[in-house]
C-alpha cells in the first residue's frame, strides 16, 4: 500500500484535548507561526504544515501520546533540531509534529567506564564539550554540530570529518531507550561494549531515521581525549589531484583523524559570507585539503605531518599551510562547518550526499562535472574526502527543489547510477528521507527493499512513525 493512499485520521478536537491532557496545553501548538516554523527542516526549500505540534518531556508521556496515534492512526513525524537535508523531519502527510526539543538534559557521565547516557535533544556541541571536561571525547562532530541534536545524529548515522578515524555513530551507540510506534518502551541491548544476545536491536535503530521507533534516552560510548592535534591546509590547481592525493595518504599508512576537500568555488562563497581571509583565494587554486592528526605524541604526529606534506607535493600541492595555534584552527574549521549554508544561500539548494571508495574520488568528481556541462548545471564539491563521502551541492537555473521535479529527477537518476558504478551510494551520512527515496531501487534489489518493508511492519503495523520516508510500504 502507498503511503500517499494510508487510511491516515485526522487531529480532531478531541485528540487535541487529550494530547493536552498530556502534555499541557502549553505544549500542544496550533498556530501558523509554530506549523510553518516546524513544517521545514534544511532540505532545499521544502515546506509541510503539521496540524499540530506536541513538545513532550517524558518518556511515558512519548508512549502516551503514541498510543492515542497508533489507535486513531494519526501520522507522527518526529523532530530533532530541524537540520536535517533529506526531509527526514518533513511532516509531508500533516498529522502530528513531535518535537524533542525538551528532552535536553546530559543525565549522567561515567568516568569509569567511558561512556555517557544523554537524552535526544541534548545539541552535540555541548555533549562533545561536557564530556572533553572530564577528559573524555565523542568523535562524531556534523557540520552541523553546534546546532544539531544527538537523537537526529542517532536517526541518521551522522558522522562528520573525524569519521575517516574514529567512525560514525553507530560506533559510538550502546543502548537506547526507545518508544515503539505501538506506545510499547523499551531498551534495545545493555550498556556493554560486547553484546552477542540475540538480533542487535540497537544497530537497527541507528540510521533508521525515525521510522521505527523515538528513541528518548541513549547511552553511548566515550574514549580518551587526544592530547595534541595539528592541521594543515594544501591548495591545488587541480580538483582531481586533489582527490587523488587523498587515497595516496592512507596508502602511505598514514590515517587522518580528518581530510577535507573544499572546491575553491565554494571556498570564494563562504570565504564572502563569513568575511574570512584564513585561506588564499587565488584564481589558479581549483581546491583545497584541511588535514588534521591527532594523538597523545607530538614527534609522532610530526613525522606524519612531514611525510604527508611530500605525499601532497606528488600530486602538485602548492605552498602547504600548517595552522600555528587554536585560533587559526578554529578559522579554518569554521569556513569548512559553514560551507554547506553558505552554498546554499548562494542558490545550491540541491545537496547530494554521494560516498564512493576514496580511490574514484577523481572519477566521480569528472563524471559528475562532464554531467553538469551536458544538463546545465553548475556543481560545487566538498566534504569528506577521506572516506569518500563527497558532498555534492548543485545549482540549476530555475530549479529549487529536486523534489518532485521531473528534469532534476533524471539528472540525479543519472548521477546516481555514477555512483553506483563506482562501488558507491547515494548516502553517506544525511539519509534517504523524502528526497532520495525515488532512488533507492538503484541501490537495491527488490528483495532488499521487501526485507525493510517488512521490518518496518513489525515495528509499526499501522504504518504512522514517518511513514513515507526512506520508502513507500
Amino acid at each position: 500500500m502507498q503511503d500517499d493512499v494510508l487510511p491516515l485520521g485526522l487531529v480532531t478536537e478531541e485528540l487535541i484535548s487529550r494530547f493536552e491532557g498530556i502534555v499541557g496545553q502549553a505544549y500542544v501548538l496550533a498556530d501558523d507561526e509554530n506549523r510553518k516554523h516546524y513544517g521545514h527542516d534544511e532540505t532545499e526549500h521544502l515546506l509541510y504544515l503539521p496540524e499540530i505540534v506536541i513538545k513532550p518531556r517524558t518518556t511515558t508521556e512519548v508512549s502516551a501520546i503514541m498510543h492515542i496515534c497508533n489507535e486513531y492512526r494519526v501520522a507522527v513525524t518526529p523532530r530533532g533540531a530541524g537540520t536535517g537535508l533529506s526531509g527526514g523531519a518533513l511532516p509531508h502527510l500533516g498529522g502530528v509534529l513531535l518535537s524533542m526539543e525538551r528532552f535536553n538534559t546530559i543525565l549522567q557521565i561515567d568516568e569509569r567506564n567511558g561512556q555517557v547516557i544523554t537524552e535526544p535533544g541534548v545539541i552535540t556541541e555541548v555533549l562533545q564539550n561536557a564530556v572533553k571536561e572530564k577528559g573524555l571525547f565523542y568523535p562524531p562532530d556534523p557540520s552541523s554540530r553546534g546546532s544539531c541534536f544527538i537523537g537526529g545524529n542517532i536517526a541518521e548515522n551522522s558522522g562528520g570529518p573525524k569519521a575517516v578515524k574514529y567512525g560514525v555513530v553507530k560506533d559510538y551507540v550502546l543502548n537506547l531507550e526507545v518508544v515503539l510506534p505501538t506506545g510499547e518502551i523499551i531498551w534495545t541491548g545493555a550498556n556493554v561494549l560486547k553484546n552477542s544476545t540475540g538480533y542487535n536491536l540497537t544497530q537497527l535503530m541507528v540510521g533508521s531515521e525515525g521510522t521505527l521507533g523515538i528513541v528518548t534516552k541513549i547511552v553511548l560510548k566515550l574514549i580518551p581525549l587526544p592530547k595534541y592535534d595539528l592541521l594543515m591546509l594544501a591548495p591545488f590547481r587541480s580538483l582531481e589531484k586533489a582527490s587523488e592525493a587523498v587515497s595516496a595518504i592512507f596508502r602511505a599508512g598514514i590515517t587522518p583523524s580528518a581530510m577535507e576537500l573544499v572546491e575553491i568555488d565554494a571556498l570564494k562563497i563562504v570565504s564572502t559570507m563569513v568575511d574570512s581571509f584564513a585561506v588564499p583565494v587565488t584564481d589558479d587554486i581549483a581546491a583545497h585539503l584541511i588535514i588534521e592528526v591527532d594523538g597523545n605524541n607530538m614527534d609522532v604526529l610530526m613525522a606524519d605531518m612531514e611525510a604527508i606534506a611530500g605525499i601532497l607535493e606528488q600530486y602538485e600541492a602548492g605552498e602547504i599551510f600548517f595552522a600555528d595555534d587554536a585560533q587559526q584552527k578554529a578559522e579554518l574549521w569554521k569556513l569548512r562547518r559553514r560551507t554547506a549554508e553558505a552554498v546554499k544561500i548562494k542558490g545550491y539548494t540541491i545537496e547530494e550526499d554521494t560516498v564512493v571508495p576514496r580511490a574514484e574520488l577523481p572519477e566521480l568528481i569528472r563524471r559528475v562535472k562532464t554531467l553538469g556541462k551536458e544538463y546545465s548545471f553548475h556543481a560545487v564539491f566538498y566534504g569528506h574526502a577521506g572516506d569518500g563521502n563527497l558532498h555534492i551541492r548543485i545549482k540549476k537555473e530555475g530549479i529549487s527543489n529536486s523534489f518532485g521535479n521531473e528534469e532534476m529527477n533524471v539528472i540525479l537518476r543519472k548521477l546516481f547510477i555514477i555512483v553506483k558504478e563506482l562501488g558507491g551510494t547515494i548516502s553517506g551520512e544525511h539519509g534517504i528521507g523524502l528526497v532520495q527515496k525515488g532512488f533507492m531501487d538503484i541501490i537495491f534489489e527488490e528483495t532488499n527493499l521487501r526485507l525493510m518493508r517488512h521490518i518496518k511492519k513489525v515495528f509499526d503495523p499501522n504504518n504512522i512513525l514517518n511513514a513515507g520516508k526512506i520508502f513507500d510500504m
